[in-house]
């Protein structure tokens, strides 16, 4: 008796060209071409970063939307998502660099007092498990501007607020979480993120992240020692628990609004992991005799946390076979075939011009998925 094959499409967005649910639309019409009567499931996935609830959203929650501050102040709409009491919040959507003018960078100002207020919509929506997605940010404030969002105040030392961004934390004299949300002690808080930098250091937020954020070596060099005076003062606030915070895993992440969720009590997991989790990947894993993971780039990064090695990982434990597609491919076979990756196919091995395969990146990647079916469909 012939099994009937079924795809699983579990790939990641490309970034500038297809988000994931388009690339997963885009695969599946190109397998069908080849293979019309191959079963196939889509499950567009994310690692936390700008995308997430996205993600969530196709994978049947809902899509709520609220107004909120950007990152420069200004109002923005921005969405979360929610089933039943679990609610997937993406700083990007209130905080991100998306959020910024075309051409404008805040590193000094930019602030996540928008992404605090998504987190009390979801408390509001009846959360009581928040799954904060962090990513794609355009701050480096330490999480300060969504812990004042959720209660907290951050002072100088005339007893005024401190201006919004990492540099205002130059300022900082003294902190008080006293008014912070009560719900927040009954939430259980998962800070997603595939960056386990600490807050500050060589390896913290503002010398990693910073210059992509538009941020000059002095700018580094001040929101270095802004949130390390940050971390300071919290301690004097809260006890030991503020420093080691500072060191722990995921602190930098998103210029440190990891720090922030943290100190909410956030517990930090992978975040390819937590969103497979949330999505119901394992089932649909199950059901799967081919997995089709990928994204834009699969380079150096991928294999650090990111959604196709997450996808790859947990399809190799289920002994299920995957191949991958990219915009480009910049990993060997070797490094492939250890992450558990059976076969990259890119873009531009049908384009090599980089720019067309950006700008037609739809219709080349229902070409590609076409060659996955000849390869491995028949």
């Amino acid at each position: 008796m012939q099994v009937t094959q079924r795809v699983l499409i579990a790939a990641d967005k490309f970034k500038g060209s297809l988000t994931a649910v388009e690339v997963a639309e885009r695969v599946t019409a190109g397998l069908r071409r080849v293979a019309p009567d191959v079963g196939v499931e889509a499950l567009p996935v994310a690692d936390g970063g700008d995308g997430t609830v996205a993600a969530a959203v196709a994978a049947g929650f809902e899509r709520h939307e609220r107004e909120v501050a950007g990152p420069l102040g200004q109002e923005v709409t921005a969405a979360f998502a929610l089933r039943g009491d679990t609610a997937v919040v993406e700083m990007a959507e209130a905080s991100g660099l998306q959020r910024l003018p075309r051409g404008v960078f805040a590193p000094l100002t930019a602030s996540t007092y928008g992404s605090g207020e998504l987190l009390r919509a979801a408390l509001d929506a009846g959360a009581r498990t928040i799954v904060f997605g962090v990513g794609g940010s355009a701050t480096t404030d330490g999480g300060a501007g969504m812990l004042s969002a959720l209660g907290a105040r951050f002072l100088d030392a005339d007893g005024e607020p401190v201006p919004p961004g990492g540099g205002g934390l130059a300022d900082l004299a003294r902190a008080d979480l006293s008014g912070l949300d009560p719900r927040l002690s009954d939430v259980d808080l998962v800070l997603a993120s595939d960056v386990d930098n600490p807050l500050t250091g060589p390896k913290g937020a503002p010398a990693v992240y910073g210059p992509q954020k538009g941020a000059s070596p002095d700018d580094v060099e001040l929101l270095d020692a802004a949130l390390a005076e940050f971390a300071k003062v919290l301690e004097a606030e809260v006890g030991p628990r503020a420093a080691e915070y500072a060191v722990a895993p995921g602190a930098g992440a998103a210029g440190g609004i990891g720090y922030g969720a943290l100190l909410l009590g956030a517990r930090f997991r992978a975040g390819i992991e937590v969103m497979l989790d949330v999505l119901g990947f394992a089932p649909a894993l199950e059901r799967a005799t081919l997995v089709i993971t990928g994204e834009g780039s699969l380079d150096e990064q991928t294999l650090h946390g990111k959604a196709p090695a997450g996808v790859a990982a947990a399809a190799r434990a289920a002994d299920k076979e995957v191949v991958a597609v990219c915009g480009r491919l910049a990993l060997p076979p070797e490094a492939l075939g250890r992450a558990g990756i059976r076969r990259a196919y890119p873009l531009t091995e049908i384009e090599p011009d980089v720019v067309k395969c950006i700008a037609e990146a739809g219709p080349i990647l229902e070409r590609v998925a076409e060659q996955i079916a000849r390869d491995f469909l028949r």
